[in-house]
């Protein structure tokens, strides 16, 4: 299917690696011009050779730190200095720690609330005006099924999360009808942070090989963890015309194991 949307710009955060990397690699595929980005500069210029080597268009890396704003506002400029534009922005960002109500502080809340929440705010303000200015501009925020259904052990994600949902929907009828907001929900996919979570459990005897370990966070319906380009590729579709009457949507990605009816 062509998504018709070559020759666009897309700006993707923490798409150094993990799920934002995928969608960064979708979008690119596409014939998107993408901005990758991240704070660890040797795996960012990594995943931009990853990135490039599936890409038919340009792609540039920008490192920033995406609970500063002054570096989310030079990101953003960054992406328009290149491109002369954004039409399509994909915020993702790394997931809080684990823990429990109790054994979490005030920093670990607001941490996760600058990271989770402040970065979609302030990516999103900033990149309104030239969204707003294509033909189709959009918004995918990456989240986790946790809005949906809470996870035992992540308190934090369970709940800064649900922001992010309210303000994509929030965003979906105040930036309308120039530009759409979504998000996506994903549950486990195979990501270097699942990979190295499930070696370091069969390291402690945990599991007999790794396939065994993997196949414990494969409890859904399909039997099977997440490929991230299935995510990434859902991505690309959000961002393209052809979901053109998709707005203020939260859709979960994760082989129907979120219990929720809704």
């Amino acid at each position: 299917m062509d998504l018709q949307i070559d020759g666009n710009a897309a700006l993707v955060t923490a798409s150094s690696s993990g799920l934002g990397k995928a969608s960064a690699k979708a979008l690119a595929r596409e014939g998107v011009d993408v901005v990758i980005n991240g704070r660890d500069e040797e795996r960012l210029a990594d995943a931009k050779e990853e990135v490039e080597a599936v890409a038919t268009g340009e792609v540039v890396a920008h490192s920033a730190d995406l609970t500063d704003a002054d570096e989310v506002a030079a990101l953003v400029e960054a992406t328009v200095d290149e491109f002369g534009t954004i039409d399509h922005l994909v915020t993702s960002a790394g997931g809080p720690p684990s823990g429990a109500f109790l054994d979490t502080d005030d920093e670990d809340w607001q941490h996760a609330y600058d990271l989770l929440v402040m970065s979609v705010v302030r990516l999103a303000r900033e990149s309104y005006p030239h969204l707003k200015e294509g033909d189709g501009g959009t918004i995918v925020n990456i989240t986790s099924r946790s809005v949906k259904e809470a996870i035992d052990s992540l308190v934090l994600s369970n709940s800064v999360r649900m922001s992010v949902i309210g303000l994509e929907k929030t965003l979906s009828k105040e930036f309308a009808p120039e530009v759409r907001a979504n998000a996506v929900l994903p549950g486990p996919h195979e990501t270097s942070r699942i990979r190295d979570l499930v070696e370091a459990a069969v390291e402690r005897g945990d599991y007999d090989s790794y396939e065994e370990g993997l196949d414990d966070w494969a409890q859904n319906p399909l039997g099977r963890i997440g490929d991230p380009m299935e995510l990434g590729n859902t991505v690309a579709f959000l961002s393209s015309p052809k979901s053109g009457y998709v707005n203020g949507t939260a859709l979960p990605i994760d082989g129907g194991s979120t219990g929720a009816n809704l």
